[in-house]
Order: structure tokens, then sequence, then C-alpha cells
């Protein structure tokens, strides 16, 4: 099978290396893709916001299967354009995609299909949410209705933040937000995969949203990940199938808006059990990097089986039983003002650590050839190892390689898991 890839991150090259793996895939093309994906498929600098512009890729390549890595193509409504040109696609319609564009109906879903979720107010001014701050109290949570590439939330016990950011939510377009209850207590990713009726959960993960050590500085897309979870309880996996997945798939099925593709279930395990904090429509970044290094059945197979109906006959899936860390390499001034153009070097010698990956996040080739930072996040370190310890001990051995000047990353992740610190509270 040949498949095209939609997408230019780490998510989107740790997807490209997963299906190269596949013994039944013989190509992957992705578009546009990124000088690390450029090693392994066949790059094409499209449009991926362009419906039409994929069909005609995929039809020119004769692709078998289309995969849509970011969250706006989705939302900009390309798997509806692939599948009215018949072409099979790994990701939900517009419609279904409104699961992560708006907050608001995420909920709405949430409560006709009797979810355990975080109690919200839907805002659209400012008397609204000073209404909703007092009501929850602190810590306040706010967040953007709309997409925001994970920067859209803000965490904090001061009121006046809680108003400034809302106050730059309501500023936009059709300005909607979302106050919620604060939810206590660690937080878990659930991948789950939908062909519009079977679900099947990947391995759960954590990922560090905050750019600081300690969970210090403002949120970020992601700066690293680790998988599985020894702390979390024993079947958490099912029981996100069964209480939160399943139950959405089935709601937006009986609402005529089928989801076929990736739901991203984010969750806080709290001492009332698990609550959903969000859902995402695809694969995240960096803890579906995480899963991945961990997934031994075939990729290529699974997503197609996801996208065609076939779920329900494609078997249980297989997990090595090594654990997973992902590091992020980010540029000088990330989150808030990142700075590209800075040379990136010692990849190559990361790479030969044993049971490394080094994917790309944020790079480029400048006009003479070599590599450059184009974004904030630039790189994730990807190790693989018997125990947690070993794992991050080689990834941060390789994050010590790499040059990029002014670059940051956190020295903690998995740390805490790593000493048994995590605690989930009423779990016997």
């Amino acid at each position: 099978m040949k498949v095209l890839v939609l997408g230019s991150g780490a998510r989107e090259h740790a997807i490209v290396m997963a299906l190269a793996a596949d013994p039944e895939v013989d190509a992957v093309v992705a578009a546009p893709g990124n000088p690390g994906i450029d090693a392994t498929a066949l790059c094409v600098p499209i449009d991926i916001l362009d419906g039409e512009a994929v069909v005609l890729l995929a039809r020119h390549h004769q692709v078998d299967l289309v995969v849509v890595g970011p969250e706006a193509p989705l939302v900009a409504g390309v798997a509806d354009a692939c599948r009215a040109a018949g072409v099979a696609v790994l990701g939900p319609s517009a419609a279904a995609a409104q699961l992560e564009g708006s907050k608001s109906f995420a909920k709405e879903v949430m409560a006709s299909a009797d979810v355990p979720t975080a109690l919200a107010h839907v805002c659209t001014s400012l008397d609204e949410v000073e209404a909703a701050l007092d009501a929850l109290g602190a810590p306040h949570v706010v967040k953007d209705d709309g997409l925001a590439a994970g920067k859209g939330v803000v965490v904090t016990d001061s009121r006046d933040e809680a108003l400034a950011h809302a106050d730059r939510c309501l500023a936009k377009p059709g300005g909607r937000l979302v106050v919620e209850e604060f939810l206590d207590g660690p937080e878990v990713s659930v991948f789950c995969l939908s062909d519009g009726e079977t679900v099947v959960a990947l391995s759960p993960a954590q990922d560090f949203k905050r750019v600081g050590d300690d969970d210090r500085g403002p949120n970020t897309g992601g700066m690293g990940a680790y998988s599985p979870l020894e702390w979390a309880p024993a079947g958490l996996a099912d029981e996100v199938v069964a209480r939160i997945a399943q139950p959405t798939v089935d709601e937006m099925r009986r609402r005529g808006i089928p989801f076929v593709g990736v739901l991203y279930v984010g969750l806080a395990l709290t001492r009332r059990g698990p609550r959903v904090i969000e859902f995402n429509v695809r694969f995240g970044d960096p803890d579906g990097q995480a899963c991945l290094a961990r997934l031994e059945s075939p990729f290529g197979q699974l997503l197609l089986a996801t996208a065609t109906a076939g779920l329900a006959a494609f078997g249980p899936l297989r997990w090595s039983a090594d654990r997973a860390v992902v590091v992020v390499v980010a540029s000088q001034g990330y989150p808030d003002a990142p700075r590209t153009g800075d040379p990136v070097t010692g990849l190559d010698a990361a790479a030969e650590v044993p049971n490394v990956v080094v994917l790309h996040a944020g790079t480029r080739r400048d006009d003479g050839g070599s590599l450059v930072s184009s974004g904030g996040r630039v790189l994730d370190v990807v190790a693989v190892g018997s125990t947690l310890a070993k794992a991050r001990k080689t990834a941060y051995r390789a994050v010590a390689l790499i040059d990029l000047p002014g670059s940051h990353h956190r020295s903690d992740i998995a740390s805490r898991a790593e000493r048994g610190e995590i605690v989930v509270e009423g779990l016997s």
C-alpha cells in the first residue's frame, strides 16, 4: 500500500517512520514534510488546507490512504474532500472535528453522552467570565473556544491573569471561551482509534505542557512525554473506551456525524475518577510519539482498518515491553517569541546513540543546504529502554550531543515517574 501523510512536524515524522516500518507499506508521500521526513518519504510542497490540492496529489500518486496529521486541515474539511473523491482518509469530517475545534461543542457532546468531565461555563462576555470565575473559584481555568495550537489555555490562581486571557479570547472574531473547574490529579493522554463504530485505545502516555522544569512557566505545545504509565490504574485504557471514547463516538453517530480517526482523550485522574480535560481529533505531539515508539502492530494496516470500518476485525494491538521517553529541544524564546534560522548540528551523533530516534519538529534547509531551525519546537529526541530510568538516561545523552544556539529543554521529563512519586488519590 501507498500512504500520503499531511503535515510537517515531529508528529508526522513519527507517523511516517511507523508507516515505513509496516511491511505492507511500499511507499510514503508527505506534504509538505520536513528535512527529517525527506530521508524516508517523498516530500511534496502543497497547501494542506486545500482539499482539492490534497485530492489531486493523492490521485497523482495513487495512494491507498491519506493520513491527516495536524488539526487545522481537519477543521478545514480536507478529510471531507478526500471522502467525496473516494479516497480513504484517516481523519474526521469538519463537522466531527469540532470536538477539537470548539470546546463548547465538545462539552455539549460530553453532556449528551454522560461523559465525566469538568463543570464548565461557556462565556461570550467579560461579565459572564467574572460570574463563572466566582462560581467555580480558583485555580481558574480559562480556555479559548477555538484552535490555539495547544496554547489557548490559562490555569492560574490570579483572577487578573484569568480575565486578561479571557479578554484576548473574546477579542477574536466570534469570541467565545470556556471557564472550567480545576481538575486536580495526574494528567494522562489516551489516544483512541475509531472507525465510526468500533473504538480501540492505544497505550496511555503523559506529556509535559509547561515550558520549564517542575511545571513552571507558560503552556506550550508540549515539551516531552513518556509511555507507558506504570503508576496508572490497571485497565485505564479499557475504562477510557467504555466510559468516554465509545459513548462519545456513539453520540456522534447518533447525531449523524460519524467520527472516523484519532480521538485524543486528555484526562485528569481525580479522586472522583477519570475526568476529561479536553478532546483532540488527531495524534498528540509529543505524547503521540511516545506511544508510536512502542507500537508493534503494523501501523499502516491499523490506520487503513480505521479508515475503512475494519477495526473490529483487526485484533488486539501488540506493544513492546520497552519504556519510551521523548524530550523536546526548543528554540530560544519559545513559546513567547521563538527565534528561527539558527544552525542545527549534532544530529548524526545523537542518532548514533543506541535506541534513539531524532524527529524533526521545526527545521528547514537554508539556501546553502544547511539545517536550520524554523519553529519554536525544533527536535524531538525519542529513546526507548527496558526501564524508564534507562530510557531517560539515553534520551538526555542524545540531547546533550545536539547543538542549537540558545536552545532549551526540560531536564525533568518522566523524572517523578522514575522516582515513583506520582500517586493517584483514591486508588487502592
